[in-house]
């Protein structure tokens, strides 16, 4: 079943928001930021974080029964679930150097440490895996991507209907020493750990 939606997820600070708007202007697709849909249907009280009611944000977006849309936040898998999207693109980063964006960005040292954390063991793409199945699930490494050449190699294999392939991104094989697991997780460095 051809659903016209292609989804694109990964950790925060991956390049989802930058790279979608791409990959939908190639495709001549319609846009949704999952983010922004979130704000209109969550509830939180002030002071306390976001609680983000999933149940009714799917119920929202399923029934507007949108085709021809790339669809991009890291709650893809939690909102959406298998069959309902054609091809799902899971934007991966080095960790070291995803700290360095996440705390450009001012995130809390508690956020930045998370994120990392849930990048070094491929959170998303488990999730992601668990949601839509192996066979829709593609990933893209965007530590150094160009955004724009990284939009063309997913609308291609989009188009192109290019199978998932097996063999997935493991970041835990660059930090095999306390050391590097240690100054990867010091907030006091955003130096990247050698290789």
């Amino acid at each position: 079943m051809t659903t016209g939606l292609l989804g694109v997820t990964g950790t925060p600070g991956t390049g989802k928001k930058t790279l979608s708007p791409l990959v939908a202007s190639r495709l001549s697709y319609s846009l949704l930021d999952l983010n922004s849909a979130v704000t209109r249907v969550s509830r939180s009280k002030p002071g306390t974080t976001l609680e983000v009611d999933t149940v009714r944000l799917r119920k929202r977006l399923l029934t507007t029964g949108a085709s021809n849309r790339v669809i991009f936040g890291h709650l893809l898998p939690d909102v959406f679930r298998a069959r309902e999207l054609d091809f799902v693109a899971v934007l991966r980063c080095e960790p070291s150097i995803l700290k360095k964006r996440l705390v450009a960005r001012g995130y809390s040292g508690p956020k930045v440490i998370a994120n990392i954390e849930a990048e070094l063991i491929g959170l998303v793409l488990d999730a992601s895996i668990r949601s839509f199945g192996k066979s829709v699930v593609h990933e893209y490494d965007s530590t150094k991507a160009e955004p724009a050449r990284l939009a063309r190699i997913i609308t291609s294999d989009y188009t192109r209907g290019v199978k998932a392939e097996d063999g997935w991104i493991d970041w835990t094989d660059r930090y095999t020493s306390s050391a590097r697991l240690r100054s990867l997780f010091s907030l006091g460095s955003t130096e990247p750990a050698s290789t």
